[in-house]
């Protein structure tokens, strides 16, 4: 009888885990409430659905996204490669068909004969071995079952996704296709702004109506995923100088730049809808449909999808979980995984399942799986997440929580070294387990 794991969660931590046990010879049992039971931003019951966005982030190694992607490549990733099948467009950053891509993760586990889905919520926890990756928008049972065993009031914080908006419905007679400085080729379409049509959008967005947050529920929210408005409120040039940036834009047409420009990315391989990228929000549904149609191309556009936001709730991990996202209280073999320990983002909550799967199996075996070198992003993140000192929030992939390269003036290339560094760190890692 093969030992069976049970994992509750079927998004990428969850997905990722399950598939790198089963690659091990365990059977795995996993527990998906949707659809049956909903939450506030999913809007099917598919494994592995992205919620806020269709992109994983960029591939560039001069970036720390690109760089763990590379480490989860060598550490024998099993999503990344299904993401890569299901790519959209969209420059140096991987984002994927959300649905093909949902198919896919569930195609290759159901491959499994040992792999079985269950749905329904799940309210208690047993001895059996068991990754808990109900996501950051976990069941409220579930959260207070978290609470307890943590012994620690549960944290959380305010996460909002972007609107979504037909292709067919765009004013292509006001925007274009292109990305920034020509690299990308016509993956972005983006919709200019003169400076008088940006100054009435600018007005008309900070002054609209937003879906009503409580006080402590302002000061929670997460500066990753700062809503369009709020992140507006700083200053007029904020969000010119951030999402809605014209740098290494300019009409293909007309050789025209713009004061402004808000860019589109493909949300499907068809190219029948586009997100509104940097345009988290949490804006009532009529005032998006106003405020967001004093964009030029947008006026009579039609959303598919309102941008909303939801309450995401993770743990208190450094007094909870140890380095390789294992519970340090608890007997019998349980972890936690995904954005609930702490890791914000769609690769990092991959990387939490990579390693929580990892070290599960080989504690199951009777051995211990060392932790990752801290020189590399996916160790550096692990060491975050067991050993943050205080004020403890979510951690996105990024190269100031890598040890410091000193010594090269040049910034693109110092960049680069870190990933040189990183890459090298964990291919001795690599090496290092399969000596074990």
């Amino acid at each position: 009888m093969k030992k069976v794991v049970k994992v509750i969660g079927g998004g990428l931590a969850g997905s990722e885990c399950a598939l790198q046990l089963l690659r091990r010879g365990y059977a795995v049992k996993m527990y998906e409430m949707r659809p049956i039971k909903g939450t506030g931003a999913h809007k099917t019951g598919d494994l592995a659905e992205l919620v806020c966005s269709n992109s994983l982030k960029s591939e560039e190694r001069s970036t720390a996204s690109g760089i763990l992607k590379e480490e989860l490549d060598i550490l024998g990733c099993a999503l990344l490669p299904l993401a890569r099948e299901c790519r959209v467009p969209s420059g140096s950053a991987l984002s994927v068909d959300r649905e093909k891509f949902s198919k896919a993760v569930e195609k290759e586990l159901a491959g499994y004969e040992d792999f079985q889905l269950v749905r329904e919520e799940v309210t208690s926890l047993d001895d059996a071995p068991t990754v808990v990756a109900t996501g950051p928008l976990t069941s409220p049972a579930m959260a207070e079952l978290l609470g307890e065993l943590t012994g620690k009031d549960r944290l959380f914080f305010y996460d909002a996704i972007a609107p979504i908006v037909s292709a067919s419905s765009v004013d292509m007679t006001k925007a274009y296709f292109g990305g920034r400085y020509g690299k990308g080729g016509d993956d972005y379409l983006n919709l200019p702004m003169q400076k008088e049509e940006y100054e009435a959008f600018f007005r008309e967005l900070v002054s609209a109506k937003t879906v009503v947050l409580h006080d402590f529920e302002k000061r929670e929210l997460f500066d990753g995923c700062m809503p369009i408005e709020e992140m507006a409120k700083r200053g007029s040039d904020t969000i010119r100088f951030g999402p809605l940036k014209p740098v290494g834009l300019r009409n293909p047409s007309t050789g025209e730049r713009a004061y402004a420009v808000v860019q589109l990315r493909r949300e499907n391989v068809a190219g029948d809808c586009f997100n509104l990228v940097g345009f988290q929000t949490n804006l009532t549904y009529p005032e998006q449909k106003r405020v967001f149609g004093m964009i030029p191309a947008l006026k009579e556009a039609e959303f598919l999808r309102y941008g909303v936001m939801h309450r995401n709730t993770y743990i208190n991990s450094p007094d909870v979980l140890d380095a390789l996202f294992r519970v340090i209280k608890s007997e019998a073999p349980l972890y936690i995984a995904g954005q609930l320990s702490g890791v914000e983002g769609y690769v990092e909550s991959i990387m939490s399942g990579l390693i929580a799967g990892r070290a599960l199996a080989y504690e199951l075996e009777g051995k211990k799986l060392p932790p990752p070198p801290k020189e590399c992003v996916t160790g550096a993140l692990c060491a975050y997440i067991s050993g943050c000192a205080q004020d403890f929030k979510p951690m996105n992939a990024n190269l100031g929580i890598l040890p410091t390269v000193s010594g090269i003036r040049d910034k693109k290339a110092r960049k680069l070294a870190y990933g040189d560094i990183a890459v090298r760190a964990v291919g001795e890692y690599k090496a290092q387990l399969e000596a074990l």
